[in-house]
């Protein structure tokens, strides 16, 4: 229906086309605001932000109207979040706080929007992907700097973001937060899980053409960001950051396994000893990772669970179309049900946020959809032979992969600074995905 009426105004648009140089170069400024949205997300706050992604989608909707030949298409993932978007539709129109929840709605057709018109850019500019992911890096690279200053530094805390109650002085760790808006910690630990990959990427493309000089560059960027990952204290991306480096090492075995076995279990062996002597060394890193094993011992860990308990509540009364879009939505409703003394903005795990604000369907969906696009994008990493192809489709699955372990204990997945950052990463997978359908 849509690529209908894309071809009827193109067919009767061509004198605006053949009259405008903006349209004519829609590419360059679609481009140039993918780029700003990374950009923005490191000192902006998430007003301004959206407001670069909406021209993004604005600018992808005039090159559909508007350039001949330009039209829409759908991959197996994108059939099953065309289904979550309209159950989201749906939880809105039954929602009891249907203002809260539209501005909740909002939010998600903003990332809808930027996903189509960045799918839709790669899909002809697979070249672009580089350039992209460096603009990532270079971001990840610059928080992984600051958070190295505020550590040198010692940041007072904006808010209590650790349980200081049983632990020795030498214990407490100094939690860096970076420029991201709002500044919390575990936002910042969220970034770098979803970043970092880009940046390993663009490293091995870089040694890869043979830039060495630039190459090692970059590993002392991606060295720097992976370090300022554990300043941030967020136990959450330790997690993720573990599953970065097992992906990382797994994808890279592909190629070094065979010719250079012992360099490669060297190398490993090498990042192994260094991330257990950091731990071993550093008393308050060590005390941050074992209380991810206290329980109910550390009130972090407890409040998560009463959290987790009160959401799950929520969602057995409302698990058809769940309550409605929005952290603020969330708040209102979860004061009736939350336990006395643990207040929360949202349920601090990604699937259950999402059934409990659109229901078990919308869930179902989503799940669908997440796992129909790791599926394609690691079927086209066990076929392909193009080595870039493989780097950067296995940063998008990493990346996809690290931010949902991540998900489990925290929700700054809805955050814009990591929204933006996801659907790209889902954008450069169906970008390929199309190419091999076709």
């Amino acid at each position: 229906m849509f690529n209908k009426l894309f071809n009827f105004t193109q067919n009767h648009t061509q004198f605006l086309y053949n009259n405008s140089l903006i349209i004519q170069n829609i590419d360059k400024f679609i481009y140039l605001s993918i780029i700003a949205v990374f950009a923005a997300s490191t000192i902006f706050p998430s007003d301004y932000i959206g407001l670069i992604a909406v021209f993004t989608t604005l600018m992808t909707i005039v090159k559909l109207l508007f350039v001949k030949g330009q039209k829409l298409e759908t991959t197996g993932a994108e059939i099953w979040l065309l289904a979550y978007f309209m159950i989201v539709i749906i939880s809105l129109a039954g929602s009891s706080l249907f203002l809260l929840s539209l501005k909740g709605f909002l939010k998600t057709l903003i990332y809808m929007g930027f996903y189509l018109s960045v799918a839709h850019f790669l899909r002809n500019n697979k070249d672009k992907i580089f350039s992209i992911f460096l603009t990532i890096g270079l971001c990840v690279s610059f928080e992984g700097i600051m958070g190295f200053l505020q550590n040198f530094a010692h940041v007072e805390e904006i808010s209590t973001w650790q349980d200081v109650s049983k632990l020795n002085p030498e214990e407490v760790m100094t939690r860096v937060y970076g420029t991201l808006k709002p500044y919390n910690p575990n936002l910042l630990g969220g970034y770098f899980v979803a970043g970092i990959p880009a940046l390993y990427a663009v490293v091995a493309a870089l040694f890869m053409d043979k830039k060495y000089n630039l190459a090692a560059i970059g590993g002392i960027c991606a060295a720097i960001s992976s370090a300022a990952l554990f300043l941030t204290g967020c136990r959450g991306s330790y997690i993720g950051m573990m599953v970065i480096l097992g992906g990382t090492f797994l994808v890279s075995a592909k190629y070094l396994w065979h010719s250079y076995k012992a360099i490669y279990i060297s190398i490993v062996g090498g990042c192994a000893a260094l991330l257990t002597s950091a731990i071993l060394l550093s008393a308050s890193l060590r005390a941050r990772i074992l209380s991810i094993f206290a329980m109910r011992q550390d009130s972090s860990n407890s409040f998560r669970f009463n959290v987790y308990q009160s959401s799950f509540n929520m969602f057995k009364e409302n698990w058809l179309l769940g309550i409605g879009c929005g952290n603020k939505n969330f708040r209102e409703i979860y004061g009736i049900y939350m336990r006395t003394g643990f207040d929360a903005l949202s349920a601090y795990n990604i699937f259950l946020e999402i059934a409990v604000e659109s229901g078990i369907f919308a869930l179902i969906a989503f799940l669908g959809f997440l796992i129909t696009t790791l599926k394609d994008g690691i079927n086209i990493l066990l076929k392909s032979t193009d080595t870039k192809q493989v780097i950067f489709l296995s940063a998008a699955v990493i990346s996809i992969c690290a931010i949902m372990i991540h998900g489990l204990v925290d929700t700054v997945f809805f955050r814009p600074q990591l929204q933006f950052i996801f659907w790209t990463m889902v954008a450069v997978i169906s970008s390929f995905k199309k190419n091999y359908q076709g």
